[in-house]
């Protein structure tokens, strides 16, 4: 089936190890998936929880429809997610035992449905991130010394071919 991306969690992986992920639906308004067909969505501060055994996303902001008048909804309302009680049960074991949290990491169209993928992840600490920066900051160094060589080695052939 097709899947295109609608929006991504810009902070997810900075601010957590994913250990895992699992794709979940939403229940939405019309006019809230006229929204998202449109791209106002935001998942930079949301979160999930379990809830009475149901699976619930919250501060998952998505912009009031311009042509819904009285059928739009409050933008930062909890919006219920579809999971089998079997998901259910296996990620409130991880929550509540070995402190994982439900991370949302992007939301995205498969086919005509509007699909989450939550991550479950522990929550990273400061010198954990400073070390993935660094890390990225390297890599990408060493990245352009080679395309540099690359682009030298290049160069001195050219020149000593013609």
């Amino acid at each position: 089936m097709k899947t295109k991306l609608i929006a991504k969690n810009p902070t997810a992986y900075h601010n957590y190890n994913i250990k895992d992920s699992i794709e979940a639906g939403i229940v939405l308004a019309g006019t809230e998936i006229k929204s998202i067909r449109n791209g106002k969505v935001n998942l930079k501060d949301s979160y999930a929880t379990i809830k009475n055994g149901e699976c619930f996303i919250y501060n998952m902001h998505i912009s009031p429809y311009e042509f819904g008048n009285i059928y739009n909804k409050d933008p930062l309302r909890n919006r219920k997610l579809l999971l089998s009680k079997k998901e259910i049960s296996k990620l409130y074991g991880l929550i509540q035992r070995q402190g994982y949290s439900l991370i949302p990491i992007s939301l995205y169209f498969k086919g005509s449905f509007v699909k989450l993928e939550l991550g479950v992840g522990i929550g990273k600490k400061l010198y954990d991130k400073r070390q993935d920066l660094a890390k990225k900051d390297a890599q990408m160094k060493i990245r352009h010394a080679l395309v540099n060589e690359q682009k030298r080695t290049f160069l001195n052939f050219l020149y000593f071919y013609f």
